[in-house]
């Protein structure tokens, strides 16, 4: 039975890394959150290209996703091909060669109250 769900390109038009946390460290450090769903069979093969304003894209980031399992991946914890820096807008195309499902969070802790937001990311195809 063929459980496949979700599309193979997404986007999130939305990103932004604060620059420093309150709160200990790794669980209310500041950061946003790609989670990846992967409903299928197979395991996807997936491709992260971040955009800036002001200078030409950076990736791609590649991970897999194995077979019906789901990831949880901080940006602030990408390195390679280079780290995104902090305090810097940007936004995301996540790529799959299978069809998966992609969720957007932020944790903000710069203050005491914490502010966490999530939103589905943006189905391209």
């Amino acid at each position: 039975m063929d459980t496949s769900i979700g599309r193979r390109r997404w986007a999130i038009a939305e990103g932004y890394i604060p620059g420093h946390s309150n709160g200990p460290e790794p669980a209310m450090e500041s950061h946003e959150t790609c989670c990846i769903l992967n409903a299928s069979d197979r395991d996807a093969q997936v491709t992260l290209t971040i955009y800036f304003e002001d200078r030409e894209p950076v990736g791609p980031y590649r991970l897999t996703v194995a077979a019906r399992r789901t990831r949880h991946l901080r940006f602030n914890e990408l390195t390679d091909p280079e780290p995104i820096p902090k305090e810097t807008g940007y936004a995301s195309v996540i790529e799959s060669d299978v069809p998966i499902v992609v969720q957007h969070t932020r944790l903000d802790s710069r203050q005491a109250e914490n502010a966490l937001i999530t939103t589905i990311a943006f189905a391209a195809d």
